[in-house]
């Protein structure tokens, strides 16, 4: 079996040296470089071509964050997986965003960090519980910003339609309600389904009831 080739970050001579006697217990894993700050982690990535790289987020004079963009540009089929001291790193969603398969505390046992190696050479992330739980709850904050983005673009009319549309009124009902005729609905309607990007009112009322836009009626 291939051997997974490992570069290991960091400017901590002592932190580095544990990690590569962790790995190196393994016969599936292999250190084949070590590197103390991003210029020197970049260099020996291209010389050495590791599957993947073990970095601390904080490396002087530069960042880690500055070091994973410059490394993912030049070989982005590497693998990176950044460590932090702090589980509550402010620095977990930029270096994802920038490529990083993978954001580790320091404090992770030695079994652990091995999982996470192997786990993502098969295509997974590696996360821990903390850091995924906070990752959600960035994309459910993420998600209701965009809901609240996207709505602004109806008219006052707009929404009182989608409004009626997600109580599933008819366009004869919406009409009487709101004293227009049944073709202005109709237009109405069609911009609203422009609009949200949807493709019949059923998905309209689905998509009003499930973002919250509107209070459900007894």
């Amino acid at each position: 079996m291939e051997q997974i080739k490992v570069l290991i970050v960091d400017d901590h001579a002592l932190f580095r040296q544990g990690v590569r006697s962790a790995i190196e217990r393994e016969g599936d894993i292999q250190v084949v470089g070590e590197a103390e700050n991003g210029a020197e982690a970049l260099a020996k990535a291209r010389k050495l071509n590791p599957d993947l790289i073990l970095m601390d987020i904080h490396l002087p004079p530069g960042s880690g964050l500055e070091a994973v963009s410059a490394i993912k540009g030049a070989l982005p089929k590497v693998k990176i997986i950044m460590l932090t001291v702090h589980e509550q790193d402010e620095n977990l969603f930029e270096a994802i965003k920038l490529g990083a398969e993978g954001f580790l505390s320091k404090k992770v046992r030695a079994q652990a960090l091995l999982r996470s190696v192997r786990g993502v050479m098969r295509g997974e992330a590696a996360l821990s519980r903390q850091m995924t739980a906070r990752i959600l709850k960035e994309f459910a904050r993420l998600a209701e910003m965009q809901v609240g983005n996207i709505t602004t673009q109806l008219t006052p009319r707009e929404k009182q339609v989608l409004e009626k549309i997600s109580e599933g009124s008819s366009n004869k009902e919406i009409a009487l309600a709101l004293c227009i005729s049944q073709n202005t609905v109709k237009t109405h309607v069609a911009s609203i389904l422009h609009k949200l990007h949807l493709h019949n009112r059923s998905q309209a009322a689905e998509y009003a009831q499930r973002s919250g836009l509107y209070d459900k009626r007894e």
